[in-house]
Parts: C-alpha cells; sequence; structure tokens
C-alpha cells in the first residue's frame, strides 16, 4: 500500500511537471475598433467627470529638466484647480497653485522641496497673489487640459465609422478592471473667463463644454501628437464611463499622464482672492437686515479703525498695505506696497478733498516688507503729492467704500453669501451691489463690520480688513506753495 501511495504521488509531480513546462498564456487579445458600447462610455467621460464633480489628480508632464509634477484636486463643476506644482521644471509656479475659471492664483515656495505632495485641504491664508503664467508655459496647457476633462452633453460618438478609436486591452487599477481605449483627445480649453472668482465662490457651475476646441483635437479630429506613434490618446475607463487615467502628447509640453483618483473627492475651498470657501447665497433675515441698517451707526460710534489691505488688482499687480481709518472725520490714510517693487511705497490718504497718492522710498513711507508693509508716517511727507477728486482704480474704490460705510449705508439688494470666521469672530458675508461693482460686508454678530471686499476689474477679490482702535489725528497732506504772481515783490 506504501509503495503503490508513493508511486501515485510520483506519477502526479511528473504530470505537474511536464504540464507546467509545456504551458503557455493564452495570447492576449488584439486591438480591435470600439464596440457601439464602448464607443458610448467613451463619448460620455466629460459628462461622468461632470456628474461626479471633483477627483484627487497626479500629473506628469514633459520629460528631464522641462517635467513639472502636479497632485492635488479638480473642481470641475466649479471651474476650479487645486494643486501643488513641483518638478525640476516648475519654476516660478513652484509651491500651491489655485485657478479658478480663467483666474490663477499662486503661492510660491522656492524652497520647497522638488516632489510635490497633495495641498492642505485648508489652503494658508497668506502670501497668494495673482499670478500671470507666461505665454507658451508648459503649465498653461497641461491646467487647460484637467479643466477641460468635463462637460455638460457628451461628446461625438468616438466609434463612428472610419474612427480611428480602438480598444487596445483590458487591465486593472486601484479602481478596479478597466478598458484601455485609444481615440483622438477629447478635452477642450475652457474659455477664458467661462467663470469668474465671483461665481466660483457663490457656488455657480459652469460646463466647459461651451469652450473652444484644443486645437487639432476632438473627437472628430485628428489628434494632437499623442504619447503612441500613431498619435493617438489613451484612456482607461471603467464600465461606468470613469476615467482613471489618461496618456497624451500635448504641443510645447510632450508626454502627459494624468491619473485620477476617483474616490479622493473633498470640497475644496477657493482662497481669499478667489472669493473664499462656497456658499449658499439667500435673503437677508430680519436680524441680518437689523445689524446691516445699523452698521452706519455703529462704524460712527466705534469712531475708527486700523486696516490691512490685500489687493490682488491685475494679473500681476498685488498690493499690501497698512494705516488708519476714521469714521469720525471720514478720513483714510494708508501705506501701500507693490509685490512686485518691493523697494517702494505708495502713501494714499482720503478725505473731503479727494483722494491723494504719493510715491517714497519704502523707508520714507512706512517701511516694512512688501508683504506686510508699515503703517504710514503720522507726518505726511513733503513729497509730490497727486491728488483727485475721482475714486480711480479698484484700491480708490475699495477704501471710498469703507470711509462711506460710517455715513451711508449699503445701497441695493443685499445677499447674504455665507456664515464665516475673521480675526475669531463669526461673521456674516453679505453681497451687495451690481454685478459689475460688488461689494461684500463682513458683519460680526455684534454689528461691527470686520472686512470689506470689492470684486476687481481683474476677477478677484481685495480686502480691507478692520480692526477697532484709536485713530492717532491723520493730518492732511502738505499743500504746494503757492506760486508767486507775475510783478509781485
Amino acid at each position: 500500500m506504501l509503495l503503490l501511495l508513493g508511486l501515485t504521488a510520483v506519477t502526479s509531480a511528473t504530470a505537474l511537471v511536464l504540464g507546467l513546462l509545456s504551458w503557455a498564456p493564452d495570447p492576449p487579445e488584439p486591438a480591435r475598433p470600439l464596440t457601439l458600447t464602448e464607443g458610448e462610455r467613451l463619448a460620455a467621460l466629460r459628462v461622468t467627470n461632470l456628474r461626479d464633480l471633483r477627483a484627487g489628480v497626479r500629473v506628469t508632464a514633459g520629460v528631464d529638466a522641462t517635467r513639472i509634477e502636479l497632485v492635488g484636486w479638480v473642481d470641475w463643476s466649479r471651474s476650479l484647480l487645486y494643486l501643488d506644482v513641483g518638478g525640476p521644471g516648475a519654476g516660478a509656479e513652484r509651491g500651491l497653485l489655485q485657478r479658478a475659471g480663467s483666474v490663477l492664483v499662486i503661492r510660491p515656495d522656492p524652497a520647497a522641496v522638488p516632489t510635490p505632495a497633495a495641498p492642505p485641504l485648508v489652503p494658508p491664508a497668506d502670501r497668494w497673489r495673482l499670478h500671470r503664467l507666461t505665454p507658451g508655459a508648459s503649465l498653461v496647457p497641461v491646467l487647460d487640459l484637467l479643466l477641460g476633462l468635463a462637460a455638460d452633453r457628451p461628446d461625438a460618438d468616438p466609434a463612428a465609422a472610419g474612427s480611428a478609436a480602438r480598444w487596445i486591452a483590458r487591465d486593472t487599477m486601484a479602481g478596479g478592471p478597466v478598458d484601455l481605449l485609444q481615440a483622438p483627445l477629447l478635452a477642450r480649453t475652457p474659455a477664458a473667463g467661462s467663470t469668474t472668482a465671483g461665481s466660483t465662490a457663490a457656488g455657480s457651475t459652469t460646463a466647459s463644454s461651451t469652450a473652444a476646441q484644443v486645437p487639432g483635437t476632438g473627437p472628430t479630429g485628428s489628434g494632437s501628437a499623442g504619447a503612441e506613434p500613431d498619435g493617438q490618446t489613451r484612456y482607461w475607463l471603467d464600465q461606468d464611463a470613469r476615467l482613471h487615467k489618461l496618456v497624451t502628447r500635448l504641443p510645447g509640453v510632450g508626454p502627459v499622464t494624468v491619473t485620477l483618483h476617483r474616490a479622493d473627492r473633498p470640497t475644496l475651498r477657493p482662497v481669499d482672492a478667489l472669493g473664499g470657501r462656497p456658499g449658499l447665497p439667500r435673503a437677508l433675515t430680519d436680524a441680518e437686515q437689523r445689524r446691516l441698517d445699523r452698521l452706519p451707526a455703529r462704524l460712527r460710534a466705534q469712531g475708527g479703525a486700523a486696516v490691512t489691505l490685500t489687493a490682488p488688482t491685475g494679473t500681476d499687480t498685488n498690493l499690501r498695505g497698512a494705516g488708519w481709518l476714521s469714521w469720525t472725520t471720514r478720513t483714510a490714510y494708508l501705506s501701500v506696497a507693490d509685490l512686485g517693487v518691493p523697494d517702494r511705497r505708495t502713501l494714499l490718504r482720503r478725505d473731503a478733498a479727494g483722494l491723494a497718492r504719493a510715491d517714497l522710498p519704502a523707508a520714507a513711507g512706512g517701511g516694512g516688507t512688501a508683504e506686510a508693509p508699515g503703517r504710514p508716517p503720522l507726518a505726511p511727507p513733503a513729497g509730490p503729492w497727486r491728488v483727485s477728486r475721482s475714486v480711480g482704480d479698484d484700491v480708490g474704490r475699495l477704501v471710498d467704500a469703507a470711509v462711506a460705510a460710517g455715513s451711508v449705508g449699503p445701497r441695493g439688494a443685499a445677499v447674504r453669501i455665507r456664515e464665516d470666521v475673521t480675526a475669531g469672530r463669526t461673521v456674516d458675508v453679505v453681497e451687495v451691489g451690481p454685478a459689475g461693482a460688488r461689494l461684500r460686508y463682513w458683519v460680526d454678530r455684534d454689528g461691527s463690520l470686520r472686512r470689506l471686499e470689492l470684486h476687481t476689474s481683474g476677477n478677484a477679490w481685495a480686502q480691507l480688513d478692520l480692526q477697532p482702535a484709536a485713530v492717532p489725528r491723520l493730518a492732511p497732506v502738505p499743500r504746494p506753495a503757492a506760486k508767486p504772481r507775475a510783478g509781485a515783490r
């Protein structure tokens, strides 16, 4: 019996070894045209992204010294990106980045490690600035690609007769099994200005389907130079039309790999320059309306405040300021620095005579740094002051509105945007004014004004923070000496 059992074991082992030596895997299924179902799934890819609202994203673009790496999130429902930018080709954009529609802000960090990490969910409050990307920069088409991966209607059927779209293989991603498909690039670039910073903060939805198509791409085009020799883009797409990975090639950039983490989808918070976190706009309650109506009397009783200015007023103009505001005398006096010109200051004084400005060296204008300028000298220097009766630019409009808040209440229909917190105080953010000149009053539960925001001409938001304080006497600016009349002795 033992001999028989041993012989059986030897025979089985020999058969198993011979079977393993002779086994060969089934040949891979050859590439083929898309089926109707696969074509429908690919055509619905961008609609699915918009329906899912947002996803985590990791991008590698370019090669060698020009390579950039992005880690963060894309919110297709609000046309919003929040990314950490790294890689050897990051350049001036190394650090944190947010983009809402056409408005881009960065928080540069030249000392950051080359490999990016996921940004903090609550973005830092300081050092954000409006930024203009250099024309032709490789980051531009990559950001457009990410925002262009959503639409409110399906694309044309990629499986139509004569299409180059192909099924390549089956694969497995972290989210499960996927089909690897090859087709022209479906993403489209968002139209410039299609989503303003203000509408983003208010929670409006803007689809990129109305945008212009990337030149040379599209469901019925020939496709851009792709990651494969035949110039096609490859999609890792699951059975529910959810994109998990995309590999393509963009002109001026080179190879681009986008990996989406579909389960990583937190609610994103735009920074203050983009309007702050989203809210649910509604009409004011009776208590909120009473606080707003009593605001002028409250400010006159308060007397004045120390103020801090943060004003992104153009694609590459970022102002910081500090000073005082008196509602008793209807006067404001600030020292304003431009981050692009750190060794200069502009003294700004607003009173009944108008708006006066003087440009001085930083030391004579209050000192400090460009990011945190000091308060202006109490005795205005005898510089070349320029006086204007009109408020002029965005900063003038914001300061004028802050001074006027102590004498006249905000006009127009008021809408409560959200509840927020500033300087440890809970406030109601109330928006007033027409679309082209919107103001936001941050009013705390005691009825004090803590911040005033202005929607600037650059589609960003400028802030004037107010801290109740004893305001020193703000002397008037020196008036130029009168020129003697001809013939006078």
